[in-house]
C-alpha cells in the first residue's frame, strides 16, 4: 500500500538502538574469560526482558519487542566476533591484553592503576580500559622498570612501569 493512504497518526519514528562501545574497523574483538561471560548474561536478561515485555497496547509491544532484538542482534554479533584470551596465559612481566598494571606519570608522580580489557568491559569506574585506548597501546609491551610514552594531542607524557599481574 502506497505511504501516501496512510494516516499520519498511524507512521511511527523510527527505533534509535544505541551502539555498542567503538571498535575500530579492522580490530580484533578480544575479551576476557569474564568479559565473555559478562556478554552471555546480557543475552540472557535480554532475552528475558523479550519474553517479559507488558505494554499497553500492541504497537508499544511491537516497538518495545523491535528495541530489545536490535539490541540482541548488536550483542549477537559481538558474542560472535569475541575471540578469547586468557590473561594467564600471557607474559608475566610483560603488558598485555588482560594485564592489571600500575603505572607512574614521570612528569606529576601520579599513580593509576587499571586493568587492560576488551572493549564491552571496559568501565573506568572499575578501573578497566579498552585496549585500543591510547595509554593501553602506549603500555603494551612494556615490562616492569620501562617508560612509555603517550601522546596526548601536542603533549607527551613519560609514563614507567610499575607493576604488571594477571
Amino acid at each position: 500500500m502506497s505511504r501516501g493512504f496512510v494516516k499520519e497518526g498511524d507512521q511511527e519514528e523510527p527505533l534509535m538502538v544505541p551502539p555498542r562501545a567503538a571498535l575500530p574497523e579492522g580490530a580484533t574483538n578480544y575479551v576476557t574469560p569474564e568479559g565473555l561471560e559478562l556478554l552471555k548474561k546480557e543475552m540472557q536478561e535480554l532475552e528475558k526482558q523479550r519474553r517479559n515485555i507488558e505494554a499497553e497496547n500492541e504497537t508499544e509491544k511491537r516497538r518495545t519487542q523491535a528495541f530489545i532484538d536490535g539490541k540482541m542482534k548488536l550483542l549477537s554479533e559481538r558474542i560472535q566476533t569475541a575471540r578469547l584470551l586468557n590473561p594467564e596465559e600471557q607474559p608475566e612481566n610483560e603488558v598485555r591484553f588482560g594485564a592489571k598494571v600500575k603505572v607512574e606519570n614521570l612528569d606529576n608522580h601520579q599513580k593509576q592503576e587499571f586493568q587492560i580489557v576488551g572493549v564491552d568491559e571496559a568501565n573506568i569506574r572499575l578501573k578497566k580500559i579498552a585496549f585500543v585506548a591510547p595509554i593501553a597501546r602506549a603500555i603494551t609491551g612494556k615490562k616492569v622498570g620501562e617508560t612509555a610514552q603517550l601522546k596526548l594531542g601536542t603533549e607527551t607524557r613519560q609514563l614507567k612501569i610499575l607493576k604488571v599481574e594477571y
